[in-house]
């Protein structure tokens, strides 16, 4: 079994478009453990605030094959190709581990993401604390403690899951 890290982001119908993608996700990996979800300001754009949140899964699926269920369920949700790389977002899915994967194609993993933005590494911190980047080879609650916060101001979103309750 693979061990899979995504990143989750919506700004627009951004509770129902969550929780859709949290659903979806859910029944395409199976039992799937998701960290708080977290607003925050839109970064290099003006626009709504963003959710945010990151989930943890298991799956047999290949690396590819994860990426197109991924891409399945952004489009799904309403998700359509955009022209520039900071707009608003139905529902937006990054993978950004698959187990310890250091690779370009198909894509970048670990995501660069992860180091730069405290949207993904927070979350990170608190769903994985004790998982190493693959490449930093330091914790996520070390590279968490380490990050500048005053880049962005993260909290806690006023969104409750269903299936997070069961």
């Amino acid at each position: 079994m693979h061990e899979i890290l995504i990143s989750t982001g919506s700004n627009i119908q951004k509770a129902a478009n969550t929780a859709a993608g949290l659903d979806d996700l859910e029944r395409c990996f199976g039992d799937i453990k998701v960290s708080s979800v977290f607003e925050s300001q839109s970064i290099g754009f003006t626009a709504d605030t963003f959710f945010n949140a990151v989930v943890y899964a298991k799956t047999e699926q290949s690396l590819a094959d994860v990426c197109e269920q991924l891409k399945n369920i952004e489009i799904k949700n309403g998700r359509v190709k955009q022209t520039e790389k900071f707009s608003s977002r139905t529902l937006d899915l990054d993978l950004l581990t698959f187990d310890q994967t250091v690779c370009s194609t198909p894509l970048v993993l670990p995501r660069e993401e992860i180091l730069y933005n405290a949207f993904v590494l927070q979350p990170l911190a608190e769903l994985v604390p004790d998982f190493v980047h693959p490449i930093e080879q330091k914790t996520y609650s070390e590279l968490w403690n380490e990050y500048d916060k005053s880049k962005q101001k993260l909290w806690i979103a006023d969104f409750k899951w269903s299936a997070s309750q069961k």
